[in-house]
């Protein structure tokens, strides 16, 4: 991926002259080069990539439509950013407001003579909407997710534990061919299964409800999927829970379309689980973006401000999660369209009884 030139022509819509940006997922974003350090400056006609003896040599080979710049020993990325907006005339930068420590934003104020100016948003649009070669990218690591989804069932029994499980997870995913995990898997049952973002541990698998939530990370992409499994037979509640929970999940799905508010969505999924009297046991938003990062923006929830624009990827993911008992959250990846939305995850979401 090299997005430089999106970059450098989305500046007209904002008020500084060039846009710093320092942030890991943004750099790979802008260049398609991905390194522990390094920063981008770029400008309507002008473009320069900073990075230190480490990366220098690889940076020269892989990104294009950017001069690359040595940091030397003894010089400072400060330094070279303020003798670079000085030598070009930029009196004003944006930065990435939403990331950037505060003990950064002091070095560059003592060192650039031009204006800091908020511009997290210049990078947060662009990254919003998915081109084509993007939503490949998330599918190729969603197919892989489903893969070693697929070949970790017939593993499940009450020997294994949550941290076993979640091993084989990374393990067979890795194994197909993704660069590494998109983030470290949430696997919960029994009791625990009512935790959102519960830990694994050495317990073993237990009888009730198993919540097994995880993705690749491929080329920077990465993927998201939540499936909730029975192990033993259901209770009648469990049964009702889950199929309300997919019945939120569909309706949610069913509103999703170029336009649409992120609450609105949200609110057509919640309306399903409070009319079912689960309306105080589902906390967290229906759904969020994704892409080099596992919670992009924008959202659905009901704090959501922002409208979802044709060629976002969201996730849709509702739960009801009932403390000390159990929980089920069943999650898909979407592809916002002009009419609609097309989900990318394959998974069946039959309550499979283990």
């Amino acid at each position: 991926m090299n997005n430089i030139k999106k970059v450098s022509q989305a500046l007209s819509e904002h008020e500084f002259g060039a846009m710093l940006i320092t942030g890991a997922a943004n750099r790979l974003y802008t260049g398609g080069f991905a390194s522990s350090a390094g920063a981008y400056l770029i400008t309507p006609q002008d473009a320069w990539f900073l990075v230190d003896s480490r990366y220098v040599e690889a940076a020269k080979k892989k990104i294009t439509g950017a001069e690359i710049i040595l940091v030397a020993k003894g010089e400072t990325f400060p330094e070279k950013i303020g003798n670079l907006l000085k030598e070009n005339g930029i009196s004003s930068v944006g930065f990435e407001d939403s990331s950037v420590t505060y003990g950064e934003f002091l070095k560059w104020e003592e060192k650039f003579e031009a204006k800091l100016v908020p511009g997290s948003k210049l990078m947060t649009g662009l990254r919003a909407i998915k081109s084509e070669e993007d939503l490949n990218g998330i599918i190729k690591a969603q197919r892989i997710a489903e893969k070693a989804f697929e070949e970790v069932l017939p593993l499940i029994n009450s020997s294994i534990t949550e941290k076993q499980l979640a091993a084989e997870l990374v393990y067979r995913m890795v194994k197909s061919g993704a660069d590494d995990k998109a983030f470290d898997p949430i696997v919960v049952s029994g009791p625990r299964s009512s935790l959102p973002h519960g830990v694994p541990t050495d317990s073993k698998i237990e009888n009730g409800f198993l919540t097994i939530d995880w993705g690749a990370r491929l080329d920077g992409w990465r993927s998201d999927c939540t499936r909730t499994l029975a192990i033993g037979s259901p209770s009648d509640e469990m049964v009702k829970v889950y199929e309300t929970v997919l019945a939120a999940q569909t309706a949610g799905i069913n509103a999703i379309h170029g336009g649409v508010s992120g609450k609105a969505v949200d609110t057509a999924a919640r309306n399903v689980i409070e009319e079912a009297g689960y309306g105080d046991y589902f906390g967290h938003g229906f759904g969020h973006a994704i892409g080099l990062e596992v919670h992009e923006l924008p959202s659905c929830s009901q704090l959501s401000e922002d409208n979802l624009s044709v060629g976002v990827v969201i996730t849709a993911e509702p739960g009801i999660y009932l403390p000390g008992r159990f929980g089920v959250r069943i999650e898909d990846t979407v592809f916002v369209t002009e009419t609609g939305c097309e989900n990318i995850t394959k998974l069946p979401k039959k309550l499979l009884v283990i």
